[in-house]
């Protein structure tokens, strides 16, 4: 595997998890409105990026 679609993959797998994340504070109710965007953008800059990074990324074959 290219190391730039491993990056690719790791930055993807944060963004989910940050996504998640926010869900889950937003679901509790119990974060701050500040905790919840940060994550939540955050997220998907990551989940964003990363799969911009893999699919522009070609495959050596």
């Amino acid at each position: 595997m290219d190391l730039k679609k491993l990056f690719g993959t790791v930055l993807t797998l944060l963004g989910i998890g940050g996504l998640v994340y926010a869900a889950i504070l937003f679901g509790n109710s119990t974060g701050t409105t500040k905790a919840l965007i940060v994550y939540a953008v955050l997220g998907a800059i990551f989940f964003f990026s990363g799969i911009g990074l893999i699919r522009t990324t070609k495959s050596k074959e």
